[in-house]
């Protein structure tokens, strides 16, 4: 099929785009700036704010699958800008070229949108697909992780010191490596299904508590680890420093401390195993992770 991809130059799409190829499939991907060639894709110099080149990337394709979005921003209106309007802006673009096939990658968060503003934008950015009267299924990822990540790496080097500070005790979280979630993403768009919400995950029953996280990316890392439960206190102070010496790229930010504090991002409505089951067991997943980071030199 030719799919047509946003957010093919981030973390996950970039894997998706990857995925794809390795299956047949012809990609046209979105980016902001001009890519290098490569067989199998045809690279739209746009953004989901010019909605001439939305045209042109969704022209003649199967399917569209929207990736993109903003996980950091300075304000209410940032995430509104890149995850309310950039979708709409993109089931406006498919609806017009008469694509059916819609796959939106969403977020846990935004079960809970008024913890956050990124779970805020990201649940109404699902009201404009669900009215969208297309064909479609949302994907509400949990914590993904894999080689390209950036978001883990500040875990992954701390786990080497032997300490790892985590959210309060009794928080739990559910994880998906990136190779499991492109291969959802591309089963769903070979195989039509009925409009619903799916929320994949490892396959572990009840998630994990964040220490037991914070211990396997030890053994990944080769470390015996410690984990630290950071009451939300700590994190709002941690948050503040983080954003005094990285500025407007903090990773740490306000926003990320109020749904790291939230007790339950546990995966709740799995697809079903006709359709996709996980295939990377996490630990395997985190060490393959932690290879690629010391290949690049970051670890």
């Amino acid at each position: 099929m030719i799919l047509a991809i946003t957010g093919g130059t981030g973390f996950v799409g970039s894997h998706l785009i990857d995925h794809a190829l390795e299956t047949g499939h012809t990609i046209r991907a979105l980016a902001r700036k001009p890519q290098a060639k490569r067989i199998g894709v045809t690279w739209i110099e746009g953004a989901l704010d010019r909605p001439k080149s939305l045209a042109t990337l969704v022209e003649g394709a199967d399917v569209v699958i929207h990736v993109a979005g903003v996980v950091n921003a300075a304000d209410r209106a940032g995430f509104a800008e890149g995850n309310i309007a950039g979708t709409q802006a993109i089931v406006d673009a498919t609806r017009s070229a008469g694509i059916r096939r819609f796959v939106q990658v969403s977020s846990l968060a935004a079960r809970a949108p008024a913890l956050s503003n990124y779970g805020w934008s990201k649940a109404e950015a699902e009201t404009c697909v669900a009215a969208s009267g297309l064909d479609w299924t949302i994907v509400r990822p949990p914590a993904i992780f894999g080689p390209r990540d950036h978001d883990l790496l500040d875990v992954f080097k701390a786990a080497r010191s032997g300490y790892v500070p985590m959210p309060p005790a009794g928080t739990r979280v559910s994880l998906l490596y990136v190779e499991d979630l492109t291969a959802l993403l591309l089963a769903l768009a070979e195989i039509p299904v009925a409009p619903a919400i799916m929320e994949p995950d490892d396959g572990t029953p009840k998630g994990w508590d964040n220490r037991d996280f914070a211990r396997a990316i030890g053994v990944a890392v080769g470390k015996s680890v410690r984990p630290l439960s950071m009451p939300r206190v700590i994190l709002s102070l941690a948050s503040a420093a983080d954003r005094l010496v990285r500025r407007g790229k903090a990773k740490l930010t306000r926003d990320r401390v109020r749904y790291f504090c939230h007790p339950d991002w546990v995966s709740h409505t799995p697809p079903p195993a006709t359709l996709w089951t996980p295939s990377v067991p996490t630990p395997q997943a985190l060490a393959q992770t932690a290879a690629w980071y010391r290949a690049a030199g970051l670890l």
